[in-house]
């Protein structure tokens, strides 16, 4: 039973197709390093002695972990793709499995980093934490894919990344096989019959099964306040006085639950694409329906089709192939109604990929369903030989964990009328959704919404877009608000796509730049035009 969104959508979807609507299958770190310099054929930036760990003096944690060395080396091949360049550095950070228990267990969870091109040791700040998105999203993966984007804030910043526990090189969850995931694609997402509600809440119950083989004592220690602890443990190792970070989609949600727990370690935060923490498993349902809707409306008007018109036409589209899948390119693959969806979904995060979906409507009308599958295959991180990444897996482990909530089968079902009516499209795939995703868990849940209160941190930049499908704009207000009074600082951008910093607004770069780089607080409430 695949999901193509969370409430904390993921931000390495809108990276993925945004290569594959460029027309490449990779960026230049895929060819992996061919001598001593950077993928860019620059020679290594030379650097001092590593800063030492910096443990506070009040931590509980045991001096094995807060005042651990990290033994930085060279990165190996990771996520499907080459190894990237000699400028680039990984490690493992060792934290407690149970930080109830912080003598205990330990687990290994796995670090990148390029080192800061200042040009003398005094201009450069620190490290700069990033979270991408997900849950579940690869940090080790995305940031030498994305790097070329920060390049600005490495003048002054490592640029320092990282897989949360569960997730790929972190001691990644993997709830079945690759044969069974492929499988569990054809489970009807918007069931009609007894039958088909029968076995989707019979694939929910046997991915939870697989998740607990598979995790075991790991299940109920990923949740994203475990993984906030962690990057405080990665703050002082990495010998920052103050956390640093760019947190997009959920990584917003993390650092909210990270100012929270630590609101006086709070540096120069960053929330990108944020996540509305005042709303539950059901309200983020809502949210995401009426985003990804908005988008698909703004999508039909930009093409020259009316709203209206453009949305009965796929969801008669959908409901087609739903009775009888498309065929494809992809041998013994047909595009089904989940994957058709995940395809049109996937396709929204990002203006540059609206001809892209143009595109693969229009094959689809006549009968192909090849380029929405691709679509598909690229949010589900489903590589040519039919490999899946751990990343759908780790997604749900954590949102689970985190998520109190569990709408039953009757409640979806009496929720439906609601939904559809906010997205016609979308609507009925959410709100069996909320029912479906974590049927029968094995590990209950923690709260029913995130606490992100932080009296007395110091100011948080929250960034919201107007034309965010999956995080709707309307979450980064509540975000701010809830941070509180004289810390959340809220930015608007009359955009669209998913995400707002370096997504071609001057005005929006130059507020994060002159934040980050130089400690420049934007007045709360302003507004960037697109």
């Amino acid at each position: 039973m695949p999901r193509f969104v969370r409430p904390a959508a993921l931000a390495t979807a809108a990276a993925l197709v945004a290569a594959l609507a460029a027309g490449c299958s990779g960026s230049s770190d895929d060819k992996g390093d061919k001598g001593g310099g950077t993928a860019d054929g620059k020679p290594p930036v030379a650097r001092g002695a590593d800063p030492e760990p910096k443990p506070d003096p009040s931590s509980t944690l045991p001096a094995s972990v807060v005042a651990q060395k990290l033994d930085w080396g060279r990165c190996e091949a990771t996520g499907g793709k080459g190894a990237p360049g000699a400028e680039w550095q990984c490690a493992t950070l060792k934290v407690p499995l149970d930080y109830d228990e912080p003598d205990g267990e330990t687990i290994g969870l796995a670090l990148i980093r390029a080192t800061s091109t200042a040009k003398k040791p005094g201009d450069r700040i620190g490290s700069l934490l990033f979270n991408f998105g997900g849950p579940g999203g690869s940090g080790v993966s995305m940031l030498p894919v994305l790097s070329h984007s920060y390049d600005d804030l490495r003048e002054r910043y490592d640029l320092v990344s990282f897989d949360p526990r569960g997730v790929a090189a972190s001691e990644g969850v993997r709830c079945r096989s690759d044969k069974a995931t492929q499988a569990a694609e054809r489970t009807d997402p918007t069931p009609d019959t007894p039958a088909e509600e029968k076995a989707y809440f019979a694939d929910a119950k046997a991915f939870g099964a697989g998740c607990a083989r598979a995790a075991g004592q790991l299940l109920p220690h990923v949740s994203t306040a475990d993984a906030a602890r962690d990057m405080d443990v990665m703050r002082q190792v990495l010998g920052d006085d103050k956390l640093h970070y760019l947190g997009i989609s959920y990584g917003t949600e993390l650092g909210g639950t990270y100012a929270h727990l630590f609101p006086e370690k709070v540096g120069r935060l960053t929330l990108d694409a944020v996540v509305d923490p005042s709303a539950g498993a059901v309200g983020h349902a809502k949210n995401q329906a009426r985003g990804f809707q908005r988008a698909l409306e703004n999508y039909l008007k930009s093409s020259g089709e009316g709203p209206e018109a453009g949305t009965r036409k796929i969801v008669d589209l959908l409901r087609r192939v739903d009775a009888k899948p498309l065929r494809t390119s992809s041998e013994g693959r047909e595009l089904t109604e989940a994957l058709a969806t995940t395809g049109i979904t996937v396709a929204l995060y990002s203006k540059q990929t609206w001809p892209v979906l143009t595109n693969a409507l229009e094959e689809a009308e006549k009968g192909d369903g090849s380029a929405l599958l691709e679509l598909a295959d690229a949010y589900n991180e489903r590589d040519a030989s039919g490999r899946y990444s751990t990343q759908s897996h780790s997604q749900r482990a954590i949102s689970c964990r985190d998520d109190k909530e569990r709408p039953t089968a009757a409640e979806a079902k009496a929720r439906l009328a609601e939904f559809r009516k906010i997205s016609p499209v979308f609507g009925g795939f959410m709100a069996w959704d909320t029912a479906g995703w974590c049927h029968d868990w094995p590990v209950a849940g923690l709260h029913t919404s995130p606490e992100v209160s932080a009296p007395g941190a110091a100011p948080v930049l929250v960034i919201g877009n107007t034309g965010d499908p999956a995080t709707p704009y309307e979450g980064a207000r509540r975000m701010a608000d809830e941070l509180g009074e004289g810390v959340g600082v809220h930015l608007t951008w009359k955009g669209e796509g998913h995400g707002a910093y370096g997504n071609g607004s001057d005005c929006v770069d130059d507020a994060v730049n002159g934040y980050l780089l130089k400690g420049e607080v934007p007045r709360d409430g302003t507004v960037c035009a697109s």
